[in-house]
């Protein structure tokens, strides 16, 4: 499967975010899996790092406006960089682009993404797939929401998020939801 990894830019080599994210790359490599993050530094050189090394194909999405911004280029351990000109280009390619999609923690684009592919599968102009969010952070922010605004949104709405405590069980998850083939 085509898996989409999204999370924040800020954790660095050494620290427990970066080594869980890249634990999760190398995770999902050994299942055979391709991995798709947004291609810059972070959560996303984490996961591309931990797949590359475990022998896995990684594809960044990279794009003008980040670059505009921050004068940044993909991460070395992209084998594929898929090139798009906006923000929003490159969030619909990380979504379009996967069967499963993973969120580990993050920050307001995180939560853009996360709510962008949701919102997709909500009006059904995305087909259903495993959106997984990782962490105590998405849990508890998700059960406010919910909780806020119950009447927002059905049942079948939410049942749409998937949450995990950490990569390890992300990965066996991703396994018990993957189509039997």
């Amino acid at each position: 499967m085509n898996v989409t990894i999204f999370g924040g830019s800020q954790p660095k080599e050494g620290t427990p975010a970066y080594e869980e994210a890249r634990l999760l790359g190398s995770l999902l490599a050994q299942r055979g899996h391709v991995v798709l993050t947004g291609g810059y530094m972070g959560t996303m050189e984490a996961v591309s790092r931990g797949a590359h090394e475990a022998g896995g194909h990684v594809i960044g999405v990279t794009c003008e406006d980040i670059e505009t911004w921050r004068p940044t280029k993909a991460n070395v351990w992209v084998k594929e960089e898929r090139r798009t000109k906006t923000l929003p280009e490159r969030i619909l390619a990380l979504i379009e682009g996967c069967d499963a999609a993973m969120a580990l923690p993050g920050g307001a684009g995180t939560l853009t993404e996360i709510m962008m592919m949701w919102n997709l599968m909500i009006v059904e102009s995305l087909p259903r797939r495993p959106l997984i969010l990782i962490g105590r952070g998405w849990q508890s922010t998700f059960d406010r929401f919910f909780g806020e605004f119950e009447s927002y949104m059905p049942v079948h709405q939410r049942e749409l998020l998937y949450f995990a405590k950490d990569a390890e069980t992300t990965a066996s998850f991703l396994d018990a939801l993957a189509p039997k083939t």
